[in-house]
């Protein structure tokens, strides 16, 4: 492995931009992500109330995007997400606000894709519009189900109905790249179940579905008392008829779990899996930059809770800064290869094989030894022109991983 001194030229990769709305009107029991049940915070205060601190949020946000311009490398954004928590708690206007801050500090390219998560829930029709209005031109639907036992199940706030009637408004409103969110794997779900949720989805004419299988995970309700959920065997028959029923219908599965109309593969979850950089800004949020002059690649990670964030910059941060920088970790050299197929290998068509020593600054014969292993073994394609793993290989990525840890 080459040493720093030895490193390639790094090429900066295309930027998105992540905005953290921690705020959701319940947890659900299997959420593990950053989100608070929704009330008032005052500086000092014990939260109370049913508002938001919606002003000053914005507020932190926008001294949050300053303090990391100079990672941007004059950059524009190629896409921009809203997660959370549930972001369509927060106002249009305020949404609105954090896009023109986002447009006049860093810039946007053509065709930038802008994405809103959101909860049927949460929705009014006069907000769609307005959040359209504001400059959205993606909504994702958190549905999970249309399913009434399976809503309950998973704490939802909703009802099928209710997500059906969410995402026709969201049509009306002028949208025209919608996302819906659904679960498999569900307490008690049979393969039926699981089709017939997807054929409501499908039905709505979304242009792209999450599909992702419902995992434990640790610090949430559901693994203090898990619920009994299918088999191995009863989740991959699940899987493969989903998938079979998916292609069918036109649905092109690019990654893991996200399937879509032809051209509309969410551009931000590329820019993700293709190791590019994003910028994080929101209690908890998370980013990657590239910073060529140094050869090094860095992962930024704010403060989690709302109380913390909303209090950051009431000191002087380290620096003289106004507003403190967040906290950074090196991308170690030795773990940039694992790092990059990480991402990459969770693709589909894998990315174009150069993108390896321009996003690392590494050569391709950093991968060379065990590729060629493992290309012997029909799990990857050869590494010309793509790193990608064979259709074969796509179900053992995991393994292949396995085999680019760093020593030691």
């Amino acid at each position: 492995m080459p040493v720093a001194n030895d490193l390639l030229p790094l090429r900066l990769p295309p930027l998105s931009l992540y905005v953290h709305i921690p705020w959701c009107v319940r947890k659900c029991p299997y959420c593990d992500f950053n989100s608070h049940v929704a009330t008032h915070i005052a500086a000092g205060a014990e939260p109370s109330g049913d508002q938001l601190p919606e002003v000053d949020y914005v507020d932190q946000l926008e001294r949050d995007l300053r303090s990391q311009l100079p990672w941007v490398h004059g950059r524009k954004l190629g896409s921009i997400f809203f997660g959370g928590g549930t972001p369509s708690l927060f106002s249009p206007a305020a949404i609105g606000r954090i896009l023109d801050l986002a447009e006049s500090l860093v810039g946007f390219r053509d065709g930038i894709e802008i994405t809103l998560e959101a909860n049927p829930g949460t929705f009014e029709q006069a907000k769609f519009a307005g959040y359209h209005s504001a400059g959205v031109n993606r909504l994702s639907i958190g549905v999970q189900s249309f399913d009434p036992l399976q809503l309950q199940n998973l704490g939802r706030i909703h009802t099928g109905p209710e997500a059906e009637i969410a995402a026709t408004q969201a049509r009306s409103a002028g949208f025209k790249n919608i996302n819906i969110d659904l679960m498999h794997g569900l307490p008690g779900q049979s393969q039926t179940d699981a089709l017939r949720d997807l054929q409501r989805a499908v039905d709505l004419g979304v242009e792209h579905i999450s599909w992702y299988q419902l995992t434990i995970e640790p610090n949430t309700a559901f693994y203090s008392a898990p619920p009994v959920t299918p088999g191995s065997e009863e989740i991959a028959a699940i899987q493969q008829a989903g998938r079979a029923y998916l292609a069918e219908r036109g649905y092109g599965r690019y990654e893991v779990s996200a399937y879509s109309r032809a051209g509309l593969a969410s551009l931000h979850n590329l820019n993700y899996w293709s190791f590019a950089d994003y910028v994080g800004i929101g209690a908890g949020a998370h980013g990657k930059f590239t910073l060529p002059d140094s050869g090094r690649i860095i992962r930024t990670q704010r403060t989690r809770t709302p109380r913390d964030y909303l209090a950051l910059g009431c000191e002087v941060g380290e620096g003289g800064l106004d507003f403190p920088l967040p906290k950074v970790a090196d991308v170690a050299v030795e773990e940039r290869p694992l790092e990059f197929l990480m991402n990459a290998l969770r693709l589909v068509e894998g990315v174009p094989a150069e993108s390896f020593s321009a996003y690392t600054g590494l050569p391709l014969s950093a991968l060379a030894r065990e590729w060629q292993r493992l290309e012997a073994m029909e799990l990857v394609v050869p590494l010309a022109s793509r790193i990608a793993t064979t259709a074969f290989g796509y179900d053992y990525v995991d393994e292949i991983l396995q085999r680019f840890l760093p020593a030691g």
